[in-house]
């Protein structure tokens, strides 16, 4: 049987992983057929290509999966829990540029230069498929058909980050939260869950860095979504109660202070004529 070996070592179950250098754990040996592999990432899969099959890795939050100048052997697949891809620049300050979730392939940057340019960071306990590159190429060459396969899933996880970037750009700060919260919507519904009922498995600070605004204007937005009656918010859990309004949202409504204030205002000047 042709398996594949991850280069991390496990750590054991009676280890604590070192705040330095956190090392993922493993329970049990879970691996993952290329059927299974192709099935998680949405696309077909071969006919016989024999036994091979892919590791999982463990990892709790705030765990690195890789890190930036790490060399490239491995790309990844997360088959459940949550994650952010970051980069960080020479005064250790963190630019959010993704959350991988079920489903999605990470580590991809690292194809060009031999080596990753972001750090991947769990945001929960996750379950991560580890694909060497080289097993991966291999089974390209073998299975023609599965080769166009494998650079559509590369081009999706671009296409979808191409696509926040563009979609944020000229929107509201408000809108942008807004936007955020659709996008995971629509993803948990792709991985069979509600999406109008979860829970933000990032951080306020996180989804600000991620949208470019501040942590105080995403809890503003959200403060105000609930007050308007757009979604309920309690901590971390998210009720969306009108997906299409909050789909074309472009600017919040004028809050009932100010459209008190702005008619005192224009009623003192009436009266001073």
């Amino acid at each position: 049987m042709l398996t594949t070996m991850p280069t991390a070592v496990p750590a054991s179950d009676t280890t604590p992983p070192q705040p330095e250098s956190p090392r993922p754990r493993q329970y049990g040996k879970l691996w993952s057929s290329v059927k299974d592999v192709c099935d998680l990432l949405r696309v077909p899969a071969p006919h016989d290509v024999g036994d091979i099959r892919f590791q999982h890795m463990q990892f709790r939050a705030r765990q690195r999966i890789h890190t930036i100048g790490q060399p490239f052997e491995m790309l990844y697949v997360v088959n459940s829990g949550f994650l952010k891809t970051v980069m960080i620049d020479e005064l250790g300050n963190e630019q959010v540029l993704g959350f991988p979730m079920k489903g999605d392939m990470f580590g991809i940057d690292g194809i060009h230069r031999k080596q990753y340019g972001t750090e991947t960071v769990a945001l929960s306990n996750c379950d991560v498929i580890l694909i060497p590159f080289k097993v991966l190429t291999g089974l390209g060459r073998s299975h023609p058909e599965l080769e166009p396969s494998l650079y559509a899933v590369m081009s999706r996880e671009l296409v979808r980050e191409q696509g926040v970037v563009s979609t944020l750009g000229a929107l509201s700060a408000e809108a942008r939260v807004a936007r955020f919260l659709v996008f995971l919507s629509d993803r948990f519904v792709e991985m069979g869950y509600s999406g109008t009922h979860f829970n933000l498995r990032m951080t306020r600070q996180e989804i600000g860095n991620y949208l470019g605004v501040s942590l105080e204007t995403v809890s503003r937005a959200l403060s105000a979504f609930d007050s308007i009656g757009l979604i309920s918010v309690d901590q971390r859990a998210i009720v969306l109660h009108d997906l299409p309004a909050m789909r074309t949202l472009r600017r919040l409504p004028p809050s009932r202070v100010l459209v008190r204030s702005e008619a005192t205002k224009a009623k003192r000047a009436a009266d001073a004529e």
